[in-house]
């Protein structure tokens, strides 16, 4: 086997626009591999030895190419006028981490002398994120910040500001000893209330054998229906309600956070399709790609209202496929306890209904929350005897 026969050729349908556009890169023609300048080229000698093209080189030239232009943007972006929501970087002080997620970290920090929560999002930093993904990540943080920043109700966090592009912020090293890191050119930062609470999903975990009080379930249920129902009369729909999503303050008040995947509802629901959420609280239209609307959050509504009363996790046994395919073809649903309070069972059941029409509105939910009596302790053990509701305690009977 001869030379060529072991070449491989890397065959490219454009002329003159492709070579201008690979710049330095050897090209060959396929009787005699002289080298031609690009204006030369005609589409038959467009022909490269694959071997012979250096991709990493090119990546870094894309690179280096994609950073001037972002670099352009930001000049440009530092003559327009200030948005109302944009911080002053040089009164927020980041002071440590608090949690890393896929494309960010949270810090806590202080910003004009209020506690706050830094979100940090260096999207396409670490090479791992396309310059498509890159900047759909980039277009949901101005949705994020356009939707965050009009919002005024106790039972959401307060937003506090954003930036994009800001470098010059000081971030704490993981090292104590190696002093700050600077935050990378093409990162975004937003500015949340500080809840030392922590989330919902962690207070129900450490409340897991003991449950909560009956009175509990229903102020949390209340914080986020009223939450909810704010939302939805702004026309925002969360889309991504979950445990994991509230936090809480010193006073164990539930506020909604995450506004990463919000949206301002679409006058056609369908507008609004695609999977968005996490799949045990996802409405089925949603998770079989139909078009959805504020609804989906009554059903994530749902299954939090029976979270927090069981103070567990809906569907643990069951992987992701399972949990999508039984929610939409065989109306699973988690198993309400017999000692759960029939009030209570009911806004469950009418949330989480198949069909979205038939659903509550959430300022319906939180007329039939309010109207709850929890004198009676809703099957649960008071909160100064051990244990937890009736219906979890290891033996039951006479």
């Amino acid at each position: 086997m001869d030379l060529k026969s072991e070449e491989k050729v890397l065959k490219l349908d454009n002329d003159e626009e492709v070579v201008s556009k690979l710049k330095g890169v050897g090209t060959v023609s396929d009787n005699n591999m002289e080298a031609k300048s690009p204006g030369s080229i005609s589409s038959k000698d467009m022909i490269f030895r694959a071997d012979k093209i250096d991709l990493k080189s090119l990546d870094v030239q894309l690179e280096k190419h994609l950073s001037r232009v972002w670099s352009s943007n930001l000049e440009k972006n530092n003559h327009r006028p200030k948005e109302v929501w944009e911080i002053d970087p040089l009164k927020l002080e980041i002071r440590y981490l608090v949690a890393k997620g896929t494309y960010g970290t949270v810090y806590r920090g202080t910003y004009d002398n209020q506690d706050v929560a830094v979100k940090l999002l260096d999207w396409g930093e670490d090479g791992m994120a396309t310059a498509a993904e890159t900047a759909a990540l980039r277009s949901s943080f101005r949705q994020e910040v356009a939707v965050w920043h009009k919002l005024d109700h106790p039972n959401v966090t307060k937003f506090v500001g954003a930036s994009m592009g800001t470098s010059n912020l000081k971030i704490p090293s993981k090292n104590p000893s190696e002093g700050y890191t600077t935050l990378p050119s093409r990162a975004c930062c937003v500015l949340v209330e500080f809840l030392p609470g922590g989330t919902l999903k962690n207070y129900l975990y450490k409340n897991r054998k003991k449950k909560l009080a009956f009175k509990i379930v229903i102020q949390l249920a209340l914080d986020l229906s009223r939450g909810l129902c704010y939302l939805h009369s702004k026309k925002i729909v969360h889309r991504d309600v979950k445990a994991e999503n509230m936090l809480l303050d010193t006073n164990r008040t539930l506020k909604i956070a995450d506004f990463g995947v919000a949206r301002v509802e679409a006058q056609n629901p369908k507008d609004m399709t695609g999977e968005t959420g996490t799949l045990g609280y996802m409405a089925p239209e949603v998770l079989d790609g139909k078009p959805y609307n504020r609804k989906c959050d009554v059903y994530s509504f749902g299954i939090c209202l029976w979270e927090i009363y069981c103070c567990d996790l809906p569907y643990p046994d069951l992987s992701f496929a399972e949990v999508s395919s039984a929610v939409v073809r065989q109306n699973l649903r988690p198993d309400i306890p017999r000692c759960c309070p029939s009030s209570l069972s009911h806004i469950m059941k009418k949330c989480w209904d198949a069909n979205p029409d038939k659903r509550p509105e959430m300022d319906e939910v939180v007329k039939l929350l309010e109207a709850i009596d929890t004198s009676k302790g809703g099957g649960m053990i008071p909160e100064d005897e051990a244990g937890g509701c009736f219906c979890f305690a290891p033996t039951r009977g006479p």
